[in-house]
C-alpha cells in the first residue's frame, strides 16, 4: 500500500466516481479541506483505494473525516488500506499540533478502524446539520 497527498485532480477523476457509486451527492470542492486536496489517497499498486481528509480548525481540534473507498474493491486489504488512511491523518494532525482528532462516523466497519488508531466512541444522539449559506 502506498499513500500520497490528495491533487486537484483526484476529485473528478476518482473521488466523485465513488461518491456516486455508493449512492451519495459527492460534496463541492468548496466543502472539502483545501478544495479537495486537503487529505490523502490510499493505492493498492496503480489501483486507488480510499480517500479522506483533515479539516484544519483555530482551536486544538482537528477533523479527520468524509472518509471514502472504492466500492468494488474487496477484500482483506481494504480495511488495512482504510487504517492506513486514517493513522496517517491522524499522523497529520498531532504533526500540526492539533491536541485532538474528531469525525463523525457513521459505518461499523469504519469505526473499527477508527479504533484501531486510537480513537474512542463518544455520544452517539448526533445529527448532522448543514445549511448552505
Amino acid at each position: 500500500m502506498q499513500i500520497r497527498i490528495l491533487s486537484h485532480e483526484d476529485y473528478d477523476n476518482i473521488l466523485c466516481g465513488w461518491w456516486k457509486d455508493w449512492g451519495w451527492q459527492a460534496p463541492s470542492r468548496d466543502f472539502l479541506p483545501e478544495k479537495g486536496t486537503g487529505g490523502m489517497i490510499v493505492f493498492d499498486d496503480e489501483t486507488p483505494v480510499c480517500a479522506g481528509f483533515m479539516y484544519a480548525t483555530n482551536s486544538g481540534v482537528a477533523w479527520v473525516d468524509w472518509i471514502i473507498s472504492d466500492k468494488d474493491y474487496r477484500g482483506e486489504s481494504r480495511q488495512e488500506a482504510i487504517e492506513l488512511l486514517v493513522s496517517s491523518l491522524t499522523a497529520v494532525a498531532t504533526a500540526s499540533g492539533y491536541k485532538f482528532a474528531y469525525a463523525l462516523i457513521k459505518h461499523e466497519s469504519l469505526m473499527h478502524a477508527y479504533m484501531a488508531s486510537g480513537y474512542i466512541k463518544g455520544d452517539s444522539y448526533t445529527n448532522e446539520m448543514i445549511k448552505a449559506l
